[in-house]
């Protein structure tokens, strides 16, 4: 198996097997692919228990924002020829799109004010449309920060101070949504109202453990379950109320005391909702990978959470002989100013668990390309990777303490790099053992 996506110097140490490593997780990404997922869905979606026929379509208003939406919008303007479609596409990179749609390059992991701009261009766009008009949301992970406008009353700065604070305290991504749909004039249902009376297709390509809808993206199209109340309980949970700004704790308690809005609690009437894809998917491409290399394979779990080092040292544990495959996604407790990822992290911590071992190399990925704020997607480690770092004057449990596991792993040649993927379903783990 070759995988050209991939950077071919994470080969050096044991290119055997990390040729076949690599091959696995190109499978994986391959069976996320944004292009098949859409076409596949649009396929088979209905109107009111009737295929979507382009016929009873006056226009197409797409919005597609996340990691993936430049892939996921060329592909629903091409399996929607021939009908009338306009539409803004907001990502954290650019691609080429079709003529129709307006691309804008927002902030990630910090909301900015490209993102409140794209978020008001958004509602725009939705707003006039008609009963007989498809608005076509196509969301992907990336998306609660890249399309966000601030609640009436709350400012954009204390916005990204609050999500700072919260991506820092290891809080998982359902809390964080919790407290982001609260400030928000688009997340937690609110965009579906925008949408109102037209038809509403909501397609999902998810990064989030288990699919909950009202999570992905802070659920922009769906009723939101959670409350003030909850959001509050999150920020007390870590310990963030003396750590965000008062205007941000003040807009909670007035929703609390419910002297302003709640966010929807009743799903819109109009709509189809379909995950198109997800880290379960992702899981099983690598499995059917690594069978027809002719490996014994195990997919141990496709709903992984909690501290990324912890997981990475409980994973080693479950492996047996052959390939074992994990998927989810894990969290960081930032303590210190190094470089590095979720996936970056797990991958050092689980090379001082393997230290000396020849018989297992294990592969982290995150499946958009990019963990963390780093140009690198995850890591291969092995027995071997400690004593390389040995080898330079390198302290493993030093750069870790510092969260800087991204610097060790590119000075031992363990580091993986692909560029941005084009999807994102959260993180795939690979264990090869022999």
């Amino acid at each position: 198996m070759t995988a050209p996506r991939f950077n071919t110097g994470v080969l050096d140490n044991d290119p055997i097997r990390r040729t076949t490593l690599l091959g696995i997780l190109e499978h994986a990404l391959a069976d996320v692919e944004p292009d098949r997922a859409v076409r596949r869905a649009l396929r088979h979606l209905e109107i009111a228990g009737n295929r979507l026929d382009k016929a009873n379509i006056d226009a197409v208003r797409l919005l597609a924002f996340g990691k993936a939406a430049p892939a996921m919008a060329r592909a629903a303007v091409d399996e929607l020829a021939g009908t009338e479609i306009s539409g803004l596409v907001v990502s954290n990179h650019g691609e080429p799109l079709p003529d129709g749609l307006e691309l804008r390059v927002t902030g990630h992991p910090l909301p900015d004010q490209r993102s409140a701009d794209a978020a008001q261009a958004a509602l725009e766009l939705l707003h006039g449309a008609g009963e007989r008009d498809l608005v076509l949301c196509l969301i992907s992970g990336g998306g609660s920060a890249l399309l966000e406008l601030p609640a009436a009353g709350v400012a954009l700065p204390d916005v990204q101070a609050t999500v700072d604070a919260l991506l820092s305290s290891g809080a998982d991504i359902n809390e964080q949504n919790t407290v982001r749909k609260h400030l928000s004039a688009i997340k937690g249902g609110r965009l579906a109202q925008a949408a109102d009376p037209a038809w509403l297709f909501t397609l999902i390509l998810s990064d989030v453990v288990n699919n909950p809808l009202d999570v992905i993206a802070s659920g922009p199209t769906v009723p939101d379950p959670t409350t003030y109340a909850d959001a509050l309980d999150v920020l007390d949970r870590y310990n963030l109320r003396s750590r965000v700004p008062e205007a941000i704790v003040s807009h909670l308690l007035a929703g609390l005391a419910a002297t302003i809005d709640e966010t929807p609690k009743i799903r819109y009437p109009r709509q189809v909702i379909s995950i198109v894809g997800d880290g379960a998917a992702a899981a099983r491409g690598a499995a059917t990978a690594a069978r027809r290399a002719g490996l014994p394979v195990v997919i141990a779990t496709t709903t992984m959470t909690g501290d990324a080092r912890t997981e990475a040292l409980r994973c080693l544990e479950a492996t047996g002989p052959g390939v074992t495959v994990f998927a989810g996604e894990t969290t960081v407790h930032l303590a210190g100013r190094g470089r590095g990822g979720r996936n970056q992290e797990a991958a050092l911590a689980a090379a001082q668990q393997l230290a000396g071992d020849p018989s297992t190399v294990f592969a982290t990925l995150g499946t958009d390309g990019i963990d963390g704020p780093t140009e690198a997607a995850g890591a291969i480690v092995d027995g071997g990777t400690i004593s390389r770092g040995l080898e330079t004057g390198l302290d493993a449990e030093r750069f870790l303490a510092n969260n800087d596991s991204g610097t060790y792993l590119q000075a031992t040649r363990d580091l993986l790099v692909t560029g941005p993927t084009g999807t994102n379903v959260g993180d795939v783990w690979v264990v090869m053992k022999d």
